[in-house]
Order: structure tokens, then sequence, then C-alpha cells
């Protein structure tokens, strides 16, 4: 019987591939290039970005996900390019994956206030399995845990699973202005396999296409300061959204956050609010509460998401930390730089 449940409790993880879905970050407006491809080299800059994301840390079985990106703007080229390397471990590191990705963008002028930008990705990805610590059934007699190695199937020394390693392409799109945005992204358009069993593929060992649409807009409001100490500081609300679907998963996060320089505050709520409970219990997710800081070219974003599922609050939710650097635009042509000044404002999240 033990050897039958601990060959259940593997195969779910190891099935987990033939259900696949990316790891998400409840602050998506602060790590955009893992969001839109498109995003690479927005900032007109070189910019650094790290995200990190604990999600149900009072279980075993949580999700941990961190992502450092850089990205660049090539002034004569009218481009951006990024580069984003993502880490998601699965229970207590039984399963990690790896991508590494690297995105062009390219900017478009529609007129003098609107712009597009058109971005593609193309990602290596790794994922492999980490048997140390899993014990199976023929391991154990009547007396407890016997220390003899397993021959176990599914075992270290039986199947020997074989790391996944597999190429990846993605494409969005992005249309902004001073004021709002909006954007369309595709992830994983050439469904590759994601199985560690060669059987599983194609009919259900394949990571599924990600479609997601986010926008937002940017409202400015009136400061209630006066003074010349007040007069560069930002005071704003911004409402955004992101829809995705994957496979038969969808999901919308919803919500707003204000900035009054340096700080910001926001609220969300991630679900799916119109879908009845007896199609799926998760449909409502959580609540995700928002607080950061921006100084000068540096800022941190600290976000706690607040379990709304039947899981309930003993998942402990999810942690998330988000940090930025943005360098001084480097400008070879001061006098080009300030004509085409306006057609380089671009979306802060």
């Amino acid at each position: 019987m033990k050897k039958f449940y601990l060959r259940i409790v593997l195969l779910c993880l190891v099935c987990y591939s033939g259900q696949a879905q990316d790891p998400q970050f409840s602050q998506f407006y602060a790590a955009p290039l893992y969001q839109n491809p498109a995003f690479a080299g927005s900032a007109f800059a070189t910019r650094l970005i790290a995200n990190y994301r604990n999600q149900w840390p009072s279980i075993t079985a949580n999700f941990v996900t961190s992502s450092f990106s850089i990205d660049h703007h090539l002034q004569s080229l009218n481009s951006g390019i990024g580069l984003i390397v993502t880490n998601d471990s699965q229970g207590p590191n039984r399963l990690t994956s790896t991508d590494i990705s690297a995105i062009y963008a390219y900017q478009l002028k529609i007129d003098e206030d609107n712009f597009l930008r058109l971005g593609l990705q193309g990602t290596y990805s790794n994922k492999s399995m980490n048997y140390l610590g899993l014990t199976f059934g023929d391991q154990y007699d009547d007396k407890g845990l016997t220390g003899n190695p397993t021959n176990d199937p599914f075992g270290p020394n039986g199947s020997n699973l074989p790391n996944i390693n597999m190429a990846d392409f993605s494409a969005g799109a992005l249309y902004y202005n001073s004021t709002s945005w909006l954007g369309v992204t595709a992830h994983h358009i050439n469904q590759p396999s994601y199985t560690f069993f060669a059987s599983d593929a194609p009919k259900s060992g394949f990571l599924p296409m990600k479609l997601s649409i986010s926008g937002g807009v940017k409202i400015p409001i009136a400061n209630p300061y006066s003074g010349a100490a007040y007069s560069d500081k930002e005071f704003s609300v911004s409402p955004a959204f992101l829809i995705k679907r994957q496979g038969k998963f969808n999901q919308l996060d919803l919500g707003l956050y204000a900035t009054y320089t340096p700080l910001t505050v926001g609220v969300w709520y991630r679900g799916i609010p119109i879908k009845k409970r007896n199609i799926t219990p998760t449909n409502h997710d959580a609540l995700v509460f928002l607080i950061g800081v921006r100084q000068d070219s540096f800022s941190i974003g600290y976000s706690y998401d607040v379990t709304i599922s039947s899981l309930g609050a003993s998942s402990g939710g999810s942690h998330e930390i988000s940090l930025a650097y943005q360098f001084e635009p480097v400008i070879k042509k001061l006098t080009r730089y300030k004509r085409n000044k306006k057609s380089l404002a671009c979306p802060k999240f």
C-alpha cells in the first residue's frame, strides 16, 4: 500500500507536465519582460529587474519562482533587446525548471502621440526531477525504512528520468500613449513537448499556448500640496488588468495602484468572478495588497496574496518582492534626442 501511494505522489508530480501552466507574478506590471516581450527597451535605457515569489509557504507543495531580466534601448535601430532568466521550483525542489530567453522588440510610430511595439522571444528551457530525500515502497518492511536502495521503476535506479530540454517561442504587441496601454502576448507558440515520458507526446505531453491581454490607464490627480518642493512629484491612480488563458485554465487580475512619489500602494483581485462554482471551485483565487517605493533610479515593491480560494488561509498566501534599477539614458546626439523626446515616452508601471 505504501508503494502504491508513493507512486501516486511521484506520478502526480511527473505528470504535471501534461497539464503544465506557467509560473505567475502578482506584480505583473513589475515584471514587464516576463509579461510581454514587446516591453524590451521600453524604458529607453538599460534596466535591471529582479522578481521573487514564494507561493503557499505553509505547505510542502509550495512554488518558488525567481526571475532576473536586463533590457536595453538601441536608439539608432529604434529597437530594444533583452535577456531574462526564470527559475521555478515546485514542492521541496522536486521539479525545477530554468528558462533562458533572448528578446527583440521594435517600435513603430503611429502618430505624434501613439506608438506600437512588436516583440519576439526565443527561449531555451530545462526541466529536471530531484530524487534526493524520496523513499519508495520496496525500501520499507514491517519495521520501517530499511535503508536499502530502491528497485522501483519510477525510482532513481529505475527509469532514471532524463532532463527535459526544449526550444520555445513567444511574441507580443504593445500599443501605448502617454496615458494608456494595451498589450497582447502569445507564449509557447510552438507548444513544445514538456514531459519526461516520450510516449505521452504529442497527445498530452506538451506545453499549451498561453494567450494574455493586459492594459491600463494612468489618471493624473491634482497635487493636494503646493510649493516648489512638491512640483515634481507624481500623483496618479492607475487601474489595470491582465487576462490569461492557457489550456483549460483562465484567469483575471484586476485592480489599481496609486502613486504619490516616492510611495506606491495597490490592491488587486485575481480569479474569475462570473464563473459558476459548479464548473470550478477555484474561480476566486486571491486578494493582493502592494506597497512600493521608487527613489530616483531604484524601486522596490512588496506584495502579499491573501488566499480566498478553497485552499484557505492555511496555505500561507504568497509573498512577492520586486527590485528594479534603471540607468541614465545613453544618448549619443543630444539634439536628436530632444527632437524625438515626445516619441520616447513609455508607460511607467
